[in-house]
């Protein structure tokens, strides 16, 4: 049994996130853990909300509110919603827990005693009319890489660029929109990431099974340029992690925070405290402490493109350069972006599905299925409505849907509602074990590198299996001559039900659930052996015809919902 350490990018506290953001960390996250569960490996599932910087201020001035109290408040709905997509988080934590705080501060202490963190005079972005330093993320402007419109003060979300907020052309505030800015001298901590460029680059490296967008980013990042920069952690905010060195007060840097994506990352270790101090778990230590047992440990992280720089870099020059026993990420699976029919998402304009009206129009399990089965690995990817009306009728309602109903509802009609004994196995089934155990074992490998759209087709061409077997064997014609063969024909059916249960559950966990009720059944084992896992349902056992796994979606329905959310507003 291997022991699995999992952590998704930690979401902004700002608000519902869409169903790009969903697969390009969360979701996958969870199909791995979910199946590194089911193969009976110890697992640690993480994620919390990200809730200090400029877009909780921003968010939480729009709404009216305070911004712990709208922390608190989009903290339970983020929850909730994690919940409703069955995420199955060993704990969801928050970056603004006094866990968080206090490991921040022990960070920069650390850092700082290692001679890795300098204090630097700097000329910042000042606005007279908000009357106030302006940090990055209070800046937009023209990114003088690409040239686009809305960058950020501390990066380009269009080519990944990192940026100052002196580096924008035509820069504004993100608080009133003015233009009258100027620069002043104020105080910040800067971590000294250049000392670290040669041994991040060594232990970058080492990690030759990564992916190539993963070191592509990272690579970028080390040598463009003049190499590695140091970056400052430290911002003029009045939410956030108070800068402090350990316990101590740090002189000069009194009403700073620390910068958001210095404590967003610590956040993780800091989950797992949250995780046993809410009673969950017993022992942090033995996940994250190379000297307390975690060197056994396999930590995975899953994320978007645009948040590799600071899990390759940043975040490892915090944990190198502390010179303590934490554990380093083994293996960054990261994805492109999830473009929305022809577009872009964007919640100002109401275009595209956010995760609350996915489920308020679906279960989740649809969703599940086609943002997995068309994650954005290799390239971005789209979706459209056509797409996921054919993806949802084709390969849930018709392949996997109707198999279970066209077993069930024979079986009863002809045998009752428990497993029939009959004749025993022939040729036909020897040969369909054959075939469902070398897919099995392509599935298996599929999920373990983590490619998560050919486990989803390898998932599929299990569920494939079992249809062509019905239309070969046609248990229905073989009942009028040879009743005995129809009812081994069935009982394997039966037992090919509770089969894809187990194998679906880390992809549509809902359903699976409902194939093991209708069952009548807890054995979720996985299987060594097909030919042992379609015995496991015995004659004589019962089982009862479920409800309709998957509804198909219907033309009106898609239009309507292509309406709905296409961000034009009537």
């Amino acid at each position: 049994m291997a022991r699995h350490l999992i952590t998704s990018a930690i979401p902004y506290i700002n608000g519902i996130k869409h169903l790009g953001n969903l697969v390009g960390s969360q979701l996958p996250a969870d199909l791995f853990a979910r199946y590194c569960r089911a193969r009976g490996h110890e697992v640690l599932f993480l994620c919390a909300t990200d809730e200090h910087g400029t877009p909780a201020e921003l968010a939480a001035a729009k709404a009216g509110q305070p911004v712990a109290e709208y922390c608190a408040e989009m903290h339970t709905v983020q929850a909730e919603i994690a919940r409703g997509f069955r995420l199955s988080f060993d704990h969801f934590g928050r970056s603004s827990s006094s866990q968080n705080h206090r490991l921040t501060q022990h960070f920069a202490k650390r850092l700082h005693d290692q001679g890795l963190i300098r204090e630097v005079s700097e000329t910042q972005m000042y606005s007279p009319t908000d009357g106030r330093y302006l940090p990055d993320r209070y800046i937009e402007g023209t990114c003088p890489n690409c040239g686009y419109d809305s960058a950020r003060g501390d990066q380009c979300d269009n080519c990944t660029k990192q940026l100052d907020p002196v580096d924008l052309i035509n820069p504004r505030s993100v608080i009133s929109g003015a233009t009258d800015l100027e620069m002043r001298v104020t105080k910040h901590l800067y971590l000294c990431q250049s000392q670290m460029k040669d041994e991040l680059e060594k232990w970058i490296d080492s990690k030759t099974g990564w992916p190539v967008l993963t070191t592509s980013i990272a690579k970028k990042w080390l040598n463009d340029g003049d190499g590695l920069q140091d970056r400052g952690i430290t911002r003029d905010l009045d939410w956030g992690i108070p800068v402090k060195r350990g316990d101590e007060d740090w002189p000069g840097m009194e009403g700073k925070v620390f910068y958001v994506w210095f404590d967003a990352p610590i956040e993780y270790i800091a989950c797992a405290q949250e995780w046993v101090d809410a009673g969950k778990g017993t022992d942090w230590e033995r996940w994250w402490r190379t000297d307390k047992g975690a060197e056994d440990v396999r930590y995975t992280q899953f994320m978007g493109k645009d948040n590799v720089p600071f899990h390759t870099l940043s975040f490892p020059a915090t944990i190198l350069g502390s010179r303590e026993p934490w554990k380093l990420v083994d293996y960054i699976k990261s994805f492109n972006y999830l473009n929305y029919d022809g577009g872009q998402f964007s919640t100002s304009r109401g275009r595209g599905v956010f995760m609350d009206q996915a489920l308020e129009i679906l279960p989740a399990d649809y969703w599940r299925w086609w943002l997995l089965s068309h994650a954005p690995e290799s390239s971005d990817s789209e979706f459209t409505w056509e797409n996921f009306q054919a993806s949802v009728n084709k390969d849930l309602a018709d392949v996997l849907g109707n198999f279970v109903s066209r077993v069930t509802k024979f079986c009863r009609s002809k045998f009752g509602e428990t497993v029939p004994s009959g004749a025993t196995y022939g040729a036909q089934e020897t040969a369909l074990i054959a075939r469902l155990t070398s897919r099995i074992r392509d599935y298996e490998g599929h999920m373990e590198a983590m490619e998560v759209r050919k486990s989803a087709a390898a998932l599929r061409a299990i569920w494939v299996e079992g249809n062509e077997y019905l239309q070969e064997v046609a248990p229905w014609s073989t009942f009028k001559q040879d009743p005995e063969r129809a009812a081994m024909q069935t009982r394997l059916a039966l037992n090919l039900i509770r089969l894809y249960a187990v194998l679906s559950s880390p992809f549509i966990p809902d359903a699976a659930a409902a194939m093991l009720a209708a069952m009548q059944t807890n054995d979720d084992n996985w299987p060594d052996e097909a030919s042992a896992a379609l015995e496991i349902l015995a004659p004589g056992h019962a089982f009862s015809v479920p409800e309709v796994l998957f509804s198909k979606i219907t033309d009106e329905a898609r239009e309507d919902w292509q309406t709905r959310f296409s961000g034009i507003r009537g």
